[in-house]
């Protein structure tokens, strides 16, 4: 067999024989395979990457050592160091935290972070609970970093606030100077101890806010784990035909991931990551450990059927798709690193988290795969489900199959699959245009849920906007003792009759009287529009008329008006991220494949997709349409930082496929100049590897939607429908019709620009001419 330009690929084994990949080898080990390439030329070093994969292939045990040894000491590490995780944080600059600030200095009393004890009796009212209450609301008090706990039952002639009409529903109010998640859920057993007499006097008590989420039960998303990973052996046997095969993906994905999950549990103990943060990991690192793994060992395989060593097929996958990885995570990361663009640290962090495992994962492919290459040697393929298949075709007279066929009729009729693709994506984006962003609040949490539970009687008992109270806050210690009777007066005025609240109680002043505080419910739950019309009626037009002629300052906190403002800083610099992170994308694109409107294309198609994945987001989650059958309480806004930490994700992995479908075709047109020969074939030789990647990719995202966290359903949701959507209308579609019409003008780029950008070569050609070796044309 030879390439499309007439070099030699190697010796092709004789059937039966003991390099025959069909019968097997007659021996396991690296010594049992077939006779050397060429010897390389005099003076020629094969380059880094060559020598890193027939180093990890030859070394293989050193290398399995140490990847264990890392594993079983990083795991020490983190059960003995690792942090806590949690989704409290801090917005600097929003008026919500410096009102916040105001309460601190001159009301300590009523600052710092609220949670509730909520507390039902069924069977007769809670002031027939009166010394229990008083007893655990003291308890309560005296708890370590507690600065206050309201007692729910009437204080000194004063009348109850935190009481149903019928007595039988109440809230402890506790106040904390941290956040409560930063706590531990250890110190949830300390509250459970306090709350004890209530619930020996059978009254339900439970936690609401904060605290309620730090009485969450520890997400275990092992299910959902186990269903990726049941998938992906089903998927990898049938792509592969081959046992030892379709294991080694899977096993150096959980290799990495689990190391990768030690690393951010020893960092989250010098900083503090989002509660979702370690299941936002896993999704990642076993998607992108499974691809990264998948691709090397399918270039490896390929190499073996045209006759060469195992080391040395080895050394030209991790230098040939090894580089391709390598690329592929570098975007992937720089993607999630853009996130630091919002300069808001909790969504930052959300990225650095998912970097973590995809860094591991990168380091998994290029070390961890050669080495396990070299363990199994010619003996990769000794057990078979069906027969072996080749990486794909030459492209030339003996091209063949379903793929070669298909990728013909692009060629003919390339604005046919154009038009398709493109009508696909726009109907499913359409609900993209009503999207609603916003706080995914308790009341769609699932019931075994402490917090969902309190969510429910608190709404039963004071209505659903007690749940999400907004706390006024009027600074007047600039205002004169002359002046502050009337502003009083004029804020009592103003916050009568408030469309939208269903109440707002009288305004009380700190004990220094520097500030005034109060709290509006609004008539519908936090996190429904009419909240956040509420806020934003008070913020711009209540307030502001209220304290007109006077130096007083009024703002609006709690964690109602944290998530809102928080909101307000995403819609903002969403557009900046997408900015930042496409740039970056078209960047590393222009610069590996040499291609001015290879760029802009792969720029535009993954825009398209990312806007369709959002759209069928909106239409489950918030139109409803299917929400209640994934497990998900009514209709929820999409939250808010999902579509900024979708875009990063989606735009980073697409690029996977971008990369490694590109680079076959780039390699073609280099060779050929024949540029839909060269779309043709690089379709021809990716596309079942990239269906097979996409699957378990979609499997693995998909699973998580079985989690009990709505966040995480979004995401799983959002970025298995987008690995779909690229992987099928985008790669299989858009791609090669848009390439075909583009023709040789896909891979201009101006001169000027030529020489100043810098030369990657990502096919790794430069490294197999020091091997000293042709490149084959399947390779």
């Amino acid at each position: 067999m030879s390439s499309a330009d007439g070099a030699p690929q190697g010796p092709k084994p004789s059937p039966g024989s003991e390099s025959d990949p069909e019968t097997g080898p007659s021996s396991g080990s690296v010594a049992a395979s077939a006779a050397p390439p060429s010897a390389a030329p005099t003076g020629a070093k094969p380059g880094a990457l060559y020598r890193l994969g027939h180093w990890c292939a030859t070394r293989w045990l050193w290398v399995l050592i140490s990847w264990v040894i890392a594993l079983i000491a990083l795991q020490f590490l983190s059960s003995s160091f690792g942090g806590e995780y949690s989704d409290n944080f801090s917005l600097p600059g929003t008026q919500s935290q410096t009102g916040l600030d105001v309460l601190r200095a001159d009301a300590p009393q009523s600052g710092g972070y609220s949670a509730q004890v909520v507390l039902h009796d069924s069977k007769k009212p809670l002031t027939d609970d009166s010394s229990q209450i008083n007893q655990v609301t003291s308890s309560l008090a005296k708890l370590p970093h507690v600065l206050s706990a309201a007692n729910p039952l009437p204080q000194n002639g004063q009348p109850a606030t935190a009481l149903s009409k019928d007595e039988k529903i109440g809230y402890i109010t506790m106040r904390f100077d941290v956040t409560p998640g930063s706590l531990g859920t250890s110190y949830v057993d300390q509250v459970d101890t306090a709350v004890q007499p209530l619930r020996a006097a059978n009254v339900q008590v439970e936690y609401g806010g904060s605290l309620g989420e730090l009485a969450r039960p520890k997400a275990a998303d092992r299910t959902s784990e186990a269903i990726g990973f049941g998938v992906a052996i089903v998927v990898l046997l049938i792509g592969f035909g081959s046992v030892f095969a379709a294991v080694m993906p899977l096993l150096t994905a959980l290799m990495a991931v689990i190391v990768g999950l030690a690393i951010l549990s020893l960092v989250a103990n010098l900083t503090t990551f989002a509660t979702v943060s370690p299941t936002l990991a896993t999704m990642i690192g076993i998607g992108v450990g499974i691809d990264y793994a998948l691709f090397l060992i399918t270039r490896h395989r390929q190499q073996l059927m045209d006759g060469l060593p195992a080391p040395n097929a080895a050394g030209r996958a991790v230098a040939t798709s090894g580089r391709a990885v390598i690329v592929s995570g570098t975007t992937v990361i720089i993607a999630l690193a853009g996130l630091y663009v919002s300069r808001i640290g909790f969504i930052g962090k959300l990225g650095v988290a998912a970097a973590i495992t995809v860094i591991t994962a990168v380091l998994g492919a290029v070390t961890l795969v050669p080495a396990l290459l070299g363990l199994f040697g010619r003996s990769i393929d000794r057990f078979k489900v069906r027969k072996l298949v080749a990486e794909g075709t030459t492209g030339g007279a003996e091209a063949t199959g379903m793929w070669h066929d298909y990728a013909r009729k692009v060629e003919r009729r390339p604005w046919y699959f154009l038009v398709a693709g493109l009508i696909i994506l726009g109907i499913l984006t359409i609900p993209l245009f009503s999207i609603r962003l916003g706080h995914v609040g308790d009341g769609a949490d699932p019931e075994s849920f402490t917090d969902r539970r309190a969510f429910d009687l608190v709404s039963e008992g004071f209505g659903p906007g007690a749940n999400g109270p907004l706390t006024i806050v009027i600074d007047q210690s600039q205002v004169p003792a002359s002046q502050q009777s009337q502003l009083a007066s004029n804020l009592k005025s103003a916050l009568t009759n408030v469309p939208g609240a269903a109440s707002i109680s009288p305004l009380q002043a700190s004990d220094n009287g520097k500030a005034l505080f109060g709290t509006a419910v609004s008539t519908v739950s936090p996190q429904d529009a009419g909240t956040n019309d509420l806020f934003n009626h008070l913020q711009d037009d209540v307030l502001p008329g209220a304290i007109k002629g006077t130096a007083a300052k009024a703002y609006i906190t709690g964690t109602t008006a944290a998530q809102i403002d928080f909101l307000e800083l995403i819609s903002q610099r969403l557009p900046l991220i997408i900015l930042v992170v496409v740039g970056l994308a078209f960047l590393i694109i222009l610069i590996v494949f040499r291609g001015l409107l290879v760029a802009v294309k792969a720029a535009v198609l993954n825009l398209l997709s990312i806007g369709a994945s959002y759209g069928v987001l909106v239409a489950v989650f918030q139109w409803g349409w299917g929400g209640p059958q994934l497990g998900v309480n009514g209709k929820v806004p999409i939250e808010s930082y999902v579509p900024m930490m979708m875009f990063a994700i989606i735009f980073g992995l697409s690029m996977d496929y971008e990369v490694f479908l590109l680079s076959r075709v780039h390699e073609a047109w280099m060779r050929t100049k024949d540029a839909p020969g060269s779309v043709a074939h690089g379709l021809e030789i990716t596309a079942r590897v990239i269906t097979c990647a996409a699957l378990i990719m979609v499997s693995v995202f998909a699973a998580f939607i079985l989690s009990d966290n709505v966040v995480v359903k979004m995401l799983g949701l959002g970025l298995a429908v987008s690995v779909l959507v690229d992987a099928t209308i985008v790669r299989l579609l858009l791609v090669p019709a848009v390439m075909t019409l583009l023709g040789a003008h896909a891979w201009w780029l101006p001169r000027w620009l030529d020489k100043i950008l810098p030369h990657i070569d990502i096919e790794g050609e430069g490294e197999l001419a020091r091997e000293g070796a042709a490149v084959p044309a399947r390779a």
